[in-house]
């Protein structure tokens, strides 16, 4: 009696939460959110309205022996709920209790079937019913068939031809209900399953903004960090070139904001040459020699912005933790691929615990970033321990499609000090 009230209670709330959405739909219009209660065994319940002709000729006294046809119909009914109750929960519905109380439903209706006959074959229908409720899959069709063949044996030797009808009724209830109950639960499951592909959605976009902001703000704060530096420095003897400094402060911060700005609403589009740019400015003011190298076609827009993260951070590292001299910056581009390294000569990193080096993958937070970042596009990042001292970063990407050249894009080597060369 108390699964029986939990039931109902559970019932009673899924229904009243689908009429307010009911209500919702009518007013605005949209589709409702709530499915409207799940189905249940108080969905099975009415169908014991085709066992009231056996209880009315139990109560005329047309039924020989009624205190067996009495224990049999209370017996027949206590199995029915008890089945179809089990039938919505898949642990429940498989399990060998549930598959026993099912048999024994089947025997008790065989019995009285047998023994009475007329509106007692009834009781098979009803017996269909709770086998489609409970058997599912490629045992479904081979029950149907066999629960049908049994109810027409039965009532054959008790009804005669009448026997088609009560056979007929038996396998329509048994694989009607499956299919309901299939398609219902497969409706449900797409619904649990679009809402688990949004909430991924939902992670994945948030996981993407971190490491937006982490590349943005962590490249740019080291280099206002930076020049905040040198122009402490340069402040007592040379006011002139630490204004400068205060000057590209400003610049990155505001360029900085605007950056922000658009990786928030989600339209940023980069370009590589000003990443060379603020690389090279960055490395000048932390007192490391920058020489940039370019070579190649123009690149799309989304190669553009992946590899401008890989030399923001690959910059920030450099000016943070490699006490390096001269850091090489190389973009070389073909018609199937470019690739981008970025080279020091500073202290470099501990060895790999593998034999093979450089390792995709290696380093803090930014480098795993942008190896996943570069791996979504079919791209690899390598990172590790250069082959004379130092630390290598190299990133390697397929080459998209893109818009006829534009010459401003295309950015020529320079310098250390920013003259261009000539290839």
């Amino acid at each position: 009696m108390s699964a029986w009230q939990e039931k109902r209670t559970d019932w009673k709330a899924d229904r009243d939460a689908f009429v307010a959405d009911q209500k919702a739909v009518r007013k605005t219009g949209k589709l409702p959110e709530h499915l409207g209660p799940p189905p249940s065994g108080f969905a099975l319940l009415p169908w014991l309205l085709m066992g009231m002709g056996a209880f009315s000729n139990l109560f005329q006294g047309k039924t020989p022996n009624p205190w067996i046809g009495g224990i049999g119909l209370l017996v027949f009914n206590s199995l029915y709920i008890h089945v179809v109750f089990r039938a919505f929960t898949k642990e429940a519905r498989e399990a060998r209790s549930t598959r026993g109380a099912l048999l024994a439903l089947g025997i008790v209706t065989c019995l009285l079937g047998g023994l009475y006959g007329g509106s007692w074959l009834l009781f098979f229908p009803l017996l269909g019913l709770a086998a489609g409720a409970i058997v599912r899959g490629r045992w479904l069709g081979k029950t149907g068939l066999g629960l049908s063949a049994l109810a027409g044996v039965v009532a054959g030797l008790r009804d005669g031809w009448g026997a088609v009808n009560v056979a007929y009724g038996t396998f329509l209830s048994t694989m009607v209900t499956a299919a309901i109950l299939s398609l219902s639960d497969a409706v449900r499951e797409l619904r649990a399953a679009r809402e688990e592909l949004a909430r991924q959605a939902v992670e994945k976009e948030r996981l993407r903004f971190s490491r937006d902001l982490h590349d943005l703000l962590g490249h740019t704060l080291s280099v206002i960090v930076v020049k905040s530096e040198a122009a402490r420095r340069l402040a007592p003897r040379d006011m002139d070139a630490a204004l400068v400094q205060v000057s590209d402060i400003e610049s990155v911060g505001r360029q900085a904001l605007t950056e922000i700005r658009e990786a928030v609403t989600g339209y940023r589009e980069g370009s590589l040459a000003a990443d060379l740019d603020r690389a090279r400015s960055a490395l000048l003011a932390a007192g490391v020699e920058p020489v940039v190298r370019q070579s190649g076609p123009p690149l799309a827009a989304q190669t553009e912005v992946l590899l401008g993260w890989v030399v923001r951070e690959a910059v920030t590292n450099v000016v943070r933790h490699s006490g390096a001299g001269r850091c090489e910056i190389t973009v070389d581009g073909s018609a199937e691929h470019v690739r981008l390294r970025v080279t020091d000569d500073g202290r470099g990193a501990a060895p790999p615990t593998t034999p093979e080096s450089p390792v995709p993958g290696i380093g803090g937070t930014g480098l795993k970033g942008l190896t996943e970042r570069l791996a979504a596009a079919g791209g690899l990042l390598e990172a590790g321990p250069g082959a004379r001292n130092g630390f290598t970063v190299t990133a390697e990407l397929p080459v998209y499609p893109v818009d006829p050249p534009d010459p401003a894009r295309m950015a020529e080597p320079v310098d250390a000090v920013g003259r261009v060369h000539s290839l």
